[in-house]
Formats: structure tokens, sequence, C-alpha cells
């Protein structure tokens, strides 16, 4: 007769025979994830969060959980990271003047600095963008230790108009302003301007004020570059109703009450 397998007592909690096992939770409440969990307390990133569970940081009601993805109901289960009790950290929404050349990434492959950089001696705890600038660009970032609230930001359904100062090679005439806010094809993208105008011009480069109501990857310079035009600076200046301003390059801000009570709302019109 064979022999019954006896269970290894050095599973990974949460899987069985090579298969996961969903474990039972305590009822009266909305069960998450385990990395969800502590990414929406505003601890870490999704991604940090996962690395923790997977190196034994964590535990659950006292037991120590390997799987990101173990089944938490936050309300009723004690959840510790490195031994301290899981609590909802205070939220933080700042503001940051990006400056040009700097990444809008937490770790880059490449070695090249990111925008973490302006935050070093601050005292900040962990910060995620509620959106991106590419390394060329400059302006207002904003970020927060809120993910809810940074995912209702850069949707686009509900997301605020973003506005920028973009400075071109050459002089676009009122045809290709049009052709700007109608929008053009770009790799299967449909690219277009909420609105758009010139701001001042020289003899050769001019000045105009594009308002976005989605971004998407490289958006302005390839709506431009589609009809023949060169960025030669692109600064955002604006999202929704907070304002650059007088925040000098690499500093940031935490923001106002005003601000934040105003960004509930959608401004995509």
């Amino acid at each position: 007769m064979a022999s019954r397998r006896t269970p290894s007592t050095h599973a990974r909690p949460g899987h069985q025979g090579g298969r996961r096992v969903s474990a039972p939770a305590p009822a009266g409440g909305a069960r998450h994830g385990l990395a969800r969990v502590l990414s929406k307390a505003g601890l870490c990133s999704r991604s940090e969060a996962a690395r923790r569970v997977q190196e034994g940081r964590v535990s659950v009601d006292g037991r120590v959980v390997r799987d990101p993805e173990f089944p938490v109901v936050p309300s009723r289960q004690q959840v510790r990271v490195d031994g301290v009790p899981l609590a909802p950290a205070r939220r933080w929404y700042v503001a940051l003047n990006k400056p040009r050349g700097l990444v809008t990434t937490v770790r880059d492959e490449q070695g090249r600095d990111t925008v973490y950089r302006c935050f070093d001696g601050g005292g900040l705890p962990w910060l995620a963008p509620a959106g991106r600038l590419d390394k060329a660009s400059e302006g207002l970032l904003l970020f927060s230790n809120d993910p809810e609230w940074a995912a209702r930001l850069t949707d686009p359904a509900t997301g605020p108009l973003k506005t920028y100062r973009v400075q071109v090679d050459g002089l676009p005439d009122a045809a290709q302003l049009v052709r700007m806010r109608e929008g053009v094809d770009d790799a299967g993208e449909h690219l277009a301007a909420h609105a758009v105008q010139v701001l001042r011009h020289g003899q050769r480069t001019a000045w105009l004020e594009v308002v976005l109501a989605e971004g998407r990857n490289r958006h302005i310079r390839r709506l431009l570059q589609v009809l023949g035009f060169e960025v030669l600076r692109l600064v955002r200046v604006a999202i929704g109703p907070v304002q650059l301003g007088t925040l000098e390059k690499g500093q940031w801000r935490e923001l106002e009450a005003e601000e934040l009570q105003a960004l509930q709302c959608p401004f995509s019109e």
C-alpha cells in the first residue's frame, strides 16, 4: 500500500501541494491581497509591499505570510510589518517642480538621476508620482502616499486638465492650431490638445499654451512632431487648480487644503 504523504512543515503559507489555497478570512469586511493592503495603508508601493511579504517581514494574526495575494480583512485581522502593527500612515500630497534631466521613477535601471533626488533629507515617507513627465520635460508633478487619490487624479474620465507652456521651433499658423485641437494619428493613437493658443513668438520660435484632458506617453511632443514642429522646451504649469507658481526648480511643497478640496472633483470637460 502506498504511504500517505505528510505535508511539509516548510510549505509556503497560502499554498499546498503546488497550488494556491485561499485561506479563510473572518467575515464582516472586504478581503484584499496582503500587498494591496500594505500599499493602501500608505506604507509603500505595491511592488515594494510584495517584496517585503516575500522576504517574510509581514505577519497576519501572528503567522508569517509570504504570499503577496494572501486574502486579508484589515478591519478584523492584525497585520504586522517587521513586528510593528500596520496603521494607516499620515496622507501626504506634495507638489514638486521637476527639473529637466530627471526621470520620473523610483529606481532607474540605467542609473540616471530620478525625481526622488529632490526629496533627499526632506523627512517624507514613501510617495508615488500621480502622473509623469519625461526626462526632457520640467514643471509640476504631484506625489502622494494615497493610491486611490492618485488613481482618481490620473484617470482620464475624472482627472483634471493639465496646462503646459511649450516652446517650438517654428511659427504655427491658425490652420495648424486647429489641427492640434482636432488631433492627429500617431502609431495607432489619436493625439489631440484640449485647447491651444500662441502666447508669444519671435522670428523663428513660438511659445504655446497647450491644455490636455489626458496625457499619453510623450503626448505633446508626438502631436507637434507629426505637424512638423520640434519641441525646444516643455514646462507643465498647472494640474487642475494646482499652479506651479513661484515654486523653485527641485523644490516641493505640500498642497493647500483648498487645492485638495478642488481636486476631489472631475475637471475634464
